[in-house]
Formats: structure tokens, sequence, C-alpha cells
């Protein structure tokens, strides 16, 4: 790190002896830090996950430290995002959270953007409203109410859309936008994008292809209540990703969780967006669409089905002489190499066969890309992770990037290491 300021927000922060060194060497020097963790409100992850942030920043007048959690304000959800900005300039946007675990056991993907101080500026937007959220008090500024649009009562910050407009109270963040006369949060037909000149190692572009419209770059965030001036949600990105394939070309998807629903509320929200861009693709403009997710010791309950239903789109796509319908979806469970042998070595004195930590051994990975269009997030792909949960995505039309994305999923999608979905027959 070079002397300014650095933040990172983060899921965890744990046993990484190597970043605990650098780190406090570098912050003992005249540098301004700030690290904002967020963590879980139960399954041992809060409070226990507190001590190694909070002694990173012990005994450091220009190290601050706090602890953000968001089922104060969402009734569930964590600081998901995994996200560093160094000097306003150097930001890193990716699947890794800052634990060894994750960094040696765990199949991630990630960007990391040098000099780009105007797209790392509009992410410290995002950094400082979560710190801001930190110092609130939840209690007065969320409200439990019933949300129209998912059908749920939930619990939300009082300035959330979801609220009739004449009930919301003003936001307290910084450069957030209220917008009268609409439930929730719709579809922005022109969000803010930014027109940069990036450069991709070993890769090539032909000078033909230096013009604007391969250098628009964005980045989304979630949940919808700390979006800001004209950004766009992390669900729009997604599936504005997905709609962005040429006709009779081909999306590549990769994510850890999928489920068409939601995980964590009291009341079970159906969720479809996904999916359903996904037919949409396959019917209007014939796309192939390859979905890899991972497979593991902690799969989420109800994923096959739901990939399953997906997979019937198949049948659907030709299940009348009217349709002119020639597209198709695949799916792919990834499983890495020892993910049966994950947990403790020994339970009750007894040797289980474990030989990795738990919670390891999966693609942890969560992108997009199409056949013009690379989306790089934070996010897994299920309702909560979009509407309770910070996650932060970083997109672009850039050909260097798509190329290179398009070359990590096809190595994995051909790899020894995936077991295709079986659809299920056709009546």
């Amino acid at each position: 790190m070079r002397s300014g300021r650095a933040v990172a927000a983060e899921q965890s922060w744990r046993g990484v002896a190597r970043y605990f060194s650098c780190c406090s060497r570098a912050w003992s020097r005249d540098s301004g830090v700030e690290l904002v963790c967020g963590f879980l409100q139960h399954s041992g992850v809060y409070p226990d996950y507190t001590e190694e942030p909070s002694s990173l920043a012990s005994g450091k007048p220009n190290v601050h430290n706090v602890t953000l959690l968001l089922s104060d304000w969402w009734g569930s959800g964590i600081v998901h995002a995994k996200v560093w900005i160094s000097d306003s300039e150097d930001i890193y946007i990716g699947s890794a959270n800052n634990d060894w675990k994750s960094l040696t056991q765990v199949k991630e993907v990630g960007v990391y953007l040098v000099g780009c101080p105007s797209i790392a500026k509009r992410l410290e937007i995002y950094f400082d409203n979560l710190w801001t959220l930190s110092s609130l008090n939840a209690t007065v500024y969320s409200i439990t109410v019933w949300d129209k649009i998912w059908q749920a009562s939930r619990k939300v910050p009082c300035w959330s859309h979801f609220i009739p407009y004449r009930e919301r109270c003003s936001s307290p963040l910084q450069h957030y936008v209220d917008t009268p006369h609409v439930d929730g949060y719709p579809i922005l037909s022109d969000p803010d994008k930014f027109h940069v000149s990036l450069m991709t190692p070993g890769y090539n572009i032909s000078s033909a292809l230096q013009n604007s419209s391969y250098q628009t770059s964005y980045l989304s965030f979630a949940p919808p209540e700390l979006l800001f001036e004209k950004f766009q949600s992390d669900e729009q990105a997604w599936v504005e990703t997905i709609k962005s394939v040429p006709f009779g070309g081909t999306v590549r998807i990769n994510t850890m969780d999928w489920l068409g629903e939601s995980q964590y509320t009291k009341q079970t929200i159906y969720w479809s967006s996904l999916s359903s861009a996904i037919s949409e693709v396959i019917f209007s403009k014939n796309a192939t669409v390859n979905l890899l997710v991972a497979y593991w010791t902690h799969t989420l309950e109800g994923t096959e089905q739901y990939l399953k239903s997906l997979l019937y789109s198949n049948v659907l796509c030709k299940s009348s002489e009217y349709n002119k319908c020639h597209g198709k979806v695949a799916v792919k469970y990834y499983k890495v190499p020892g993910y049966m042998k994950t947990g403790a070595a020994f339970i009750n004195g007894t040797a289980t066969g474990n030989i990795y930590p738990a919670y390891t051994r999966v693609n942890h990975g969560k992108y997009a890309v199409s056949d013009v269009r690379a989306h790089i997030g934070t996010s897994n792909l299920v309702w909560d992770y979009f509407y309770t949960t910070a996650g932060v995505s970083f997109g672009t039309y850039h050909p260097g990037i798509v190329a290179q994305l398009q070359e990590i999923f096809d190595a994995d999608w051909t790899s020894p290491y995936v077991v295709p979905v079986e659809p299920i027959a056709a009546a």
C-alpha cells in the first residue's frame, strides 16, 4: 500500500498471517487506512471474527475498524462485498474473502483495476455509505413493512422505495436519489457508466476496437437502498448481462449458489428474475446459455429442482410447431476434488478422514459473460444477495476482459470436474 487512504469491505477477515503482517507494517506508517468488516449474527461467526480486525486496528490511530450488522437493517444479510480501494485509484472486486481458506482452498474470480480514479471514487461512495450505516441507530432508521413487490412482510431502511413515497424518511446516505411514483426499484433505462480506456495484460486489441463503445464499463450495487446517483442495482446488471447476448450467441454464467427463492427470510420469496432472463434469450434470440453451479457439502436444498425447472425451457422451446425457438440451456455442477473430505479431522477423538478445512474445496466465483459483455461480482444467485446483502459488481464491454473471462469459464466447462445436471423427462 502506498501512503494515502486504503479501505476494505469484507464478509470475513481471519487467519491470513501474511496479510496481518503486511497490513500491520503498512498501517504503522503515517498513512490513513480504514477497514470495515461485516459479520453474520449467527453460526458462531459474529462476534468471533471481529477479534482479528480489531487487533489490526488496536494501537494505530490512523486505522479504523467497525462492525456492520445488516440484519439490524434488513432482518437478515451480511456485508458480502469483497472490495479493496487504495489511494482512490486502485480497486479489487471479486469473490474471495480475506481469509487463508479462500485464498488457498477455494476457487475464486476477481478483477483488479489499477489507475482508475473515476471508478474508484464512485466505489468509495458505496463504501462510505456502508460506514455511515454502522454509525446509525438501525432501530430509528428501519421499519417493517408489507412489500407488495415481493409479497412479504419484511424489515427495510425507512428511505426504501418499498415504502410508499409519502411514508419514507429522508436518506442519511450521500448522493442518494429519492424517486417518487415508483414501487420498488424499476430498471434504469440509462444507468451511470464509465468510458475509460482499459488495458489487459497479455491481450492485444486492434486499433479498430479502440472506441468508446468497447470501453464502456459500469458498477452495480446491492441492496437497492444503498444505490446512489444513477447507478444500477446488482440484479439489473446481472439480467442485462444475460440479455446482452447477440442473436445466436452464448451466455456463460458461473455461481456457487443458485436458488429461485429467498434463503433467509421468514416468508419464502419466489424469485425468477435470472431464470426468466435466461428463458427469454433462449426463446427470442436462439441463444445458448451455459450455467455452471458449484456442488459441495453445503449445496443449498432445492438447488437441483430449480436447475431442472430451468432446463425444462428446452422442452418448452420446442413444444409447438408454431415455435421458432432454437436456443438451449445447459447446466453443469462443478466439483472441486476433495470436497467430500472437508471438516474437522477428529470428532470426539475419532478420526473423520477429512483432510481439508470446513467450508472449502468449492467453486466460489460469481460472474457472467456474453459474447460482448463481462460481469464480475460478489453475490450468489439467490434473492437475499440482491435485496438484503451488501454486494458489488464490475462490468464492462471491453473485449479483452470479455475474452479472458470466457476462457476461464470454458476451461472449467470442459474440465474433468464437471457433471451435467440431467433434465426432467418430457411428458
